[in-house]
């Protein structure tokens, strides 16, 4: 396990930091302004007015954090082809049909916001405390910045984040809270080739771990959702827990693999 800090550089975020040192029983680190990265820690959970943000101190790369108003996600929701993304099809969405979703896996959120940017509502669940602090950030940021924007608005009001164990939560559930679709993304197994990878997602991969539980979550999601369950893989792997899909949708590098319990509605 690397060795982690919680840092602020402005003692403006001292108290949050402080905060936060507590809950995850990290030590806190105020940095130098002028050598924000200078630490002898590996990584930092870094109060700043950019937001929240995961640094390394060990690797060049740049922070971790989410941003659900402006980059790629900004221009996904604007120009990522709709219900026409493979993604989108592989939930079911259609003109008639928009379910919700129970994300068991949500990561920093991206495919949860793709989700409710096509009008599914979401339950993100999130086990990792840092990921989910990171992710918790971005949303809190993205309603302050939907107060201007509309559209943004009906998005984040769709998504709530809950911190828990998946396997934990499903066991909560009655028949009755049974979402349309569950949707499982586990950490991606670490490819040998380590230049192939991102050094933000090795960093990621560091603090979260495998998912070594994943095969049990499914195994319990395949009684706990209406219609499917739809787990996404990397293309050329094998099935999660090496149990066979209903079929699978397959694009150059990710799969996504789907379990129909019933016919979508039409």
């Amino acid at each position: 396990m690397p060795d982690i800090i919680v840092s602020y550089t402005e003692s403006l975020f001292q108290q949050q930091a402080e905060e936060v040192s507590s809950l995850l029983h990290l030590p806190l680190v105020q940095l130098d302004k002028d050598k924000k990265n200078s630490s002898e820690a590996d990584y930092s959970v870094n109060f700043s007015s950019s937001g929240l943000r995961f640094l390394s101190h060990i690797q060049k790369h740049g922070p971790i954090f989410c941003d659900f108003v402006s980059g790629s996600h900004r221009h996904r929701r604007n120009f990522g082809g709709g219900n026409g993304q493979m993604i989108a099809k592989a939930i079911g969405i259609s003109g008639k049909f928009v379910p919700s979703v129970l994300d068991l896996t949500a990561g920093l959120g991206g495919d949860g916001f793709v989700l409710a940017s096509l009008g599914c509502t979401l339950q993100l669940i999130e086990r990792n405390p840092i990921v989910y602090l990171l992710l918790r950030d971005g949303l809190d940021r993205a309603l302050v910045a939907s107060q201007e924007d509309p559209k943004l608005a009906q998005i984040i009001q769709r998504i709530n984040l809950l911190a828990n164990e998946s396997a934990n939560y499903l066991d909560t559930l009655s028949e009755s809270d049974y979402p349309d679709v569950i949707y499982l993304d586990p950490m991606f197994p670490a490819r040998k080739k380590s230049a192939q990878v991102k050094k933000e997602m090795q960093a990621l991969h560091q603090i979260v771990g495998s998912d070594d539980d994943a095969s049990s979550v499914l195994e319990r999601a395949l009684t706990k959702a209406k219609y499917r369950i739809v787990v996404k893989r990397p293309a050329h792997s094998n099935y999660l827990g090496m149990i066979k899909p209903s079929y699978s949708l397959e694009g150059k590098s990710t799969r996504y693999d789907i379990f129909t319990i019933q016919k979508i509605p039409k």
